[in-house]
């Protein structure tokens, strides 16, 4: 919609978690030095945490693309499953063939076979699960005792846990401190600070092909990193309707009116009382303009 308007090639600011956007920045880059550096040990639970919104996903995902060749991945994005779910899912993740009703005893052995095998080729083996406080307890229990599966020098499975700060109260129950005690590295992912949202909106721009002055102003910014609490989700949100307000009124650059109709128009905003009236708030008014930005675009 606005693309052509602002010299882009691309959205700067979808929710998807590209990696091509990954902000090599702070609490996000301190985070993968810690997973590549936990990987290395070969051993134990490495687990990251953050609230919604901070990039987990898009951390996961980065993660995936730097493992080398010597690594096999085992990647499940949805570990709401029962025991029985999970081993099935990591064996189709290791290419192992199985007949569906094959029991359980002998799908572990298949996943043990296949692990020894792996590792005699000298392949480390790491599961990935995201949105890991969704896991039952039991199926915590098995994903434990998979990791039991070692030679006399390493383990042959390696478990990176990424997951909502629930996942820490989760592991706080008595009936997991077998699970706890075995996480190795830990890592809290952090909201952008108020110094760090500027480079990481100017980043995403550029990544998407802007070459342009500066579009959001100090002034902008300060009022973005109050709305959003320095979350990227909501960060890219104000931004991707911020800009599609200012496509409407043809401006090039986003002025704190533009993020103030985005701020009405968004679940999960921090919300401030409005030191002047609001003539027009919410989807209405930021369609208007959008229907003028058309109208504009058609009068040129």
């Amino acid at each position: 919609m606005y693309l052509q308007h602002f010299g882009l090639h691309e959205p700067p600011f979808t929710l998807t978690p590209d990696t091509g956007f990954f902000f090599n920045h702070g609490s996000h880059q301190e985070a993968l030095n810690v997973l590549l550096v936990a990987l290395q040990g070969g051993e134990g639970f490495i687990k990251v945490t953050g609230e919604v919104g901070t990039g987990k996903t898009l951390l996961c995902r980065k993660l995936l693309n730097l493992l080398n060749e010597d690594c096999v991945s085992a990647y499940i994005p949805n570990p709401f499953l029962n025991p029985t779910a999970l081993r099935m899912a990591l064996a189709d993740e290791l290419d192992i063939t199985y007949a569906r009703n094959t029991g359980q005893h002998r799908l572990l052995q298949l996943i043990t076979e296949r692990l020894v095998t792996l590792g005699a080729e000298g392949k480390q083996v790491v599961l990935l699960l995201d949105e890991a406080q969704a896991m039952p307890d039991e199926t915590l229990e098995a994903l434990r005792l998979l990791t039991n599966l070692e030679t006399e020098k390493h383990k042959l499975l390696q478990v990176v846990l990424f997951g909502q700060p629930e996942l820490d109260t989760r592991l706080r129950q008595r009936k997991l401190r077998q699970l706890r005690q075995r996480i190795v590295f830990s890592y809290r992912l952090s909201p952008l600070d108020r110094h760090s949202i500027g480079a990481y909106v100017q980043h995403r721009l550029q990544i998407a092909g802007y070459r342009g002055t500066t579009m959001f102003g100090p002034r902008v910014l300060r009022k973005l990193h109050r709305d959003s609490r320095g979350i990227p989700r909501l960060i890219n949100l104000l931004c991707h309707k911020s800009l599609m307000a200012a496509y409407g009124t043809g401006c090039t650059r986003i002025r704190a009116v533009h993020l103030r109709r985005a701020a009405l128009d968004s679940e999960d905003i921090m919300r401030h009382k409005p030191r002047w009236p609001t003539f027009l708030s919410g989807l209405v008014g930021l369609l208007a303009l959008t229907s003028a930005g058309w109208l504009y675009a058609f009068s040129l």
